[in-house]
């Protein structure tokens, strides 16, 4: 038995157009772009694609939307974290609905959570979901992590297929990874900084879910095939093109926001998409997408 989800699975940024108004002609380009970069599947509504800023009735449209563009032609895990159980729970059912093949969830956010809360919580989330759920540590921005306990707990649930760590922290996920290596082989251990991507591969990950392969998908594809193969000299080339674009695209905002704002204005100038932000946030003002304009140019990186 294989992980269930294997391969580079981008956040995929939401496209709008206003406030809340899904940029339609640019959710198609994206995701063509990404499936054309040999992407192993797509993931709507998570941090990058500024899920907890949009509304329920927009998130619903992008679901839909962004199914009727794949047409199965790769797997869809939507996000579902919400500070409400009742919301995760209704979103995650109209997602099966919509072909979607599983949902992810972090710890609610605002309040946070202590550990045998957390458990509970996913106890009672678990039998409201029609379909698969994976587990999303994100402690910077939830702030609860997904310790052992929960993990080992988890581990014993059919229904959770494995977890996204955008911890940082390599240490834990070799932890979490060696935890259910061998009573759950399926299990997907998929890591966020894409600066560590080919490090958690090596190291038996599964795959990234990485912001930037909404740019250029088939760089991170390309590391992660690399770091599968055991092909170190390519996995040192790719890791370091990754890292010193990333370094630069993402460091041209001042705030939170910058590495969501760098994708979007890189994918703007790209003719991709829209940049436009869902508040708080907005978009790159003239100066700042001049030095996108100079990174993409300095970096050249094809899709």
């Amino acid at each position: 038995m294989t992980a269930t989800y294997q391969g580079i699975i981008p956040p995929m940024i939401t496209p709008l157009l206003e406030r809340d108004t899904l940029d339609e002609a640019g959710l198609e380009r994206v995701i063509e772009r990404m499936i054309a970069g040999g992407v192993a599947g797509i993931f709507p509504l998570g941090t990058t694609g500024e899920a907890p800023s949009l509304s329920y009735r927009l998130r619903r449209e992008l679901i839909e939307k962004t199914s009727r563009i794949v047409k199965g032609r790769v797997p869809i895990l939507v996000g579902i974290t919400d500070t409400s159980l009742v919301e995760s729970a209704r979103l995650a059912r109209e997602a099966a609905d919509f072909g979607v093949d599983a949902v992810v969830t972090s710890a609610p956010f605002y309040f946070p959570a202590g550990q045998p809360e957390l458990r509970e919580y996913l106890e009672q989330l678990l039998p409201e979901l029609p379909i698969p759920l994976m587990l999303y540590n994100m402690p910077a921005l939830t702030k609860t992590v997904f310790q052992q306990g929960i993990i080992e707990w988890a581990i014993d649930q059919e229904q959770i297929i494995g977890l996204k760590d955008s911890s940082g922290d390599l240490v834990y996920f070799k932890k979490m990874r060696r935890l259910a290596a061998s009573p759950r082989p399926d299990w997907s251990f998929l890591v966020g900084p894409e600066e560590l991507l080919g490090e958690a591969i090596l190291m038996g990950g599964h795959g990234g879910v990485n912001g930037g392969a909404n740019l250029f998908p088939r760089l991170y594809v390309d590391l992660y095939e690399a770091a599968k193969s055991g092909n170190l000299e390519q996995v040192r080339i790719f890791s370091e093109r990754i890292f010193a674009l990333s370094s630069e695209l993402y460091s041209v905002g001042k705030y939170g926001s910058a590495i969501i704002k760098g994708i979007k204005c890189a994918l703007s100038l790209l003719g991709v998409c829209d940049d436009f932000m869902a508040a708080p946030f907005h978009r790159f003002h003239e100066s700042e997408r001049e030095r996108i304009a100079e990174i993409l140019e300095r970096h050249a990186v094809p899709s």
